[in-house]
């Protein structure tokens, strides 16, 4: 097994450090450009492994693509994949496969959507539930609800009805075909809908590409028909990878300014600069970027973080550095993310001698600094927690991390920034 030892930094930082882009903007406009009719241009395309594997299945399903130092262009045929069986594979992207799995109803010929096995580990009945409510035949190939599973549609209509509390992947997959349905998206929404951002952004997705009547409500969410037509357009900086070297910055002391992410930021995990913030830290923002620099002292929180969950792997580790206790709530539901990321979490920050916690919806985390120790931590195939534990080594000497190169996901340049960047 592959491990890596991060070297702690020696003294405060003091760095720009420039993250790829967003890949949940990225993989939302690479499905709203296949389904234009029309040539588009995406500058600022991420490097990771969820964007390479979705540009793999749309080019299965026949759409053109080119990619060109960081450009990738997007010939689209519109909502037509060529007649006959064929497979879409997804690796461990959670995002890809559920996006893939809303595309394929489209078609009128049998699209199998399969990963390696920890994606065919995580759920996916909520999808295919709502699939099966549109018209589109869905056939498990294993257990019900999992990976493998053949889908054949096309819908035969556009209501439906979906529980809102545990993945808002199922809901942006749904919305982002919506224009296709029949009559367009008329989707209700049976519980309180977690991680709004996220739809939030593809709305805003759908509307750069001409989708632009779509109504998110508390409970319900309409797609009126129409089409998307081609556009270019530069995707904005990952908000969720900008957290490991802001947090660094909390832990370590001195600032990190990240280009690209200031005021008018779309992602909503560009919060985590005000958690940061209601931390202790110093938090400046302009029209074109943000900077944080860390505090003497550092106070805990109470912070429900539905809306922006991939972000407590790093509000964690940050966390074991304050004053006070912090506390984590609303969060319940990424117990199915690519790892048990409250389980998993816990158990191996306690290696490293921080004070954590549990609770049916979160975590709490006791003032840890000054039991904090070296450990060799696992990632449990997910780039979240690598990262997150990156951050912990750059204050912590003698961390190590197994299987670092599961940062490929979103992220292949992470560990070359931690030895580069910031020091």
């Amino acid at each position: 097994m592959e491990i890596r030892r991060v070297e702690q930094l020696t003294g405060p930082v003091d760095a720009t450090v420039a993250v790829p882009g967003s890949k949940s903007i990225a993989n939302r406009v690479l499905v709203c450009a296949a389904l234009a009719r029309g040539s588009s241009t995406l500058t600022n395309v991420p490097d990771g492994d969820d964007t390479r594997t979705m540009l793999a299945c749309l080019r299965e399903l026949g759409t053109g693509v080119e990619l060109a130092d960081g450009h990738v262009s997007i010939a689209g045929a519109g909502p037509v994949w060529p007649p006959g069986e064929r497979s879409l594979f997804a690796g461990l992207a959670g995002t890809t496969s559920r996006f893939v799995t809303a595309l394929a109803a489209l078609g009128s010929s049998p699209i199998t959507v399969d990963g390696h096995p920890p994606l065919r580990r995580r759920p996916f009945g909520p999808l295919h539930d709502a699939l099966m409510q549109l018209g589109a035949t869905v056939s498990p190939r294993g257990a019900i609800g999992q990976l493998p599973t053949t889908i054949t549609g096309p819908p035969t209509s556009g209501s439906v009805a979906i529980r809102g509390d545990v993945s808002s992947q199922y809901v942006t997959a749904l919305m982002l075909v919506g224009p296709y349905l029949p009559g367009g998206l008329d989707l209700s929404l049976t519980t309180q809908l977690v991680s709004r951002p996220y739809v939030d952004i593809t709305a805003a997705a759908m509307g750069w590409f001409g989708a632009d009547d779509v109504e998110v409500a508390d409970r319900s969410i309409r797609v009126a028909a129409g089409s998307y037509r081609p556009t270019d357009l530069a995707i904005e900086p990952d908000a969720s990878s900008a957290s490991y070297p802001l947090a660094i910055a909390a832990v370590c002391g001195g600032s990190v300014r990240v280009p690209g992410l200031g005021l008018d930021a779309l992602q909503g995990d560009a919060r985590f600069a005000d958690v940061l913030a209601e931390m202790g830290c110093a938090v400046e923002r302009t029209h074109d970027d943000v900077r944080v620099s860390g505090a003497e002292l550092l106070e805990g929180v109470d912070v429900d973080m539905a809306d922006i969950s991939d972000l407590v792997p790093t509000v964690a580790v940050v966390a074991a550095f304050a004053a006070s206790p912090t506390r984590i709530r609303g969060v319940g539901f990424i117990r199915e993310k690519e790892s048990d990321r409250l389980g998993d979490l816990s158990a191996e920050l306690r290696r490293a001698g921080v004070d954590i916690d549990e609770t049916d919806d979160g975590l709490i985390v006791l003032p840890s600094r000054n039991r904090l120790h070296g450990a060799r931590l696992a990632t449990h195939h997910d780039h979240r927690l690598a990262m997150a534990f990156g951050v912990l080594g750059t204050a912590v000497d003698g961390i190590e991390i197994e299987d670092p190169s599961v940062v490929s996901k979103s992220w292949p340049g992470y560990w070359t920034m931690l030895d580069r960047s910031l020091r």
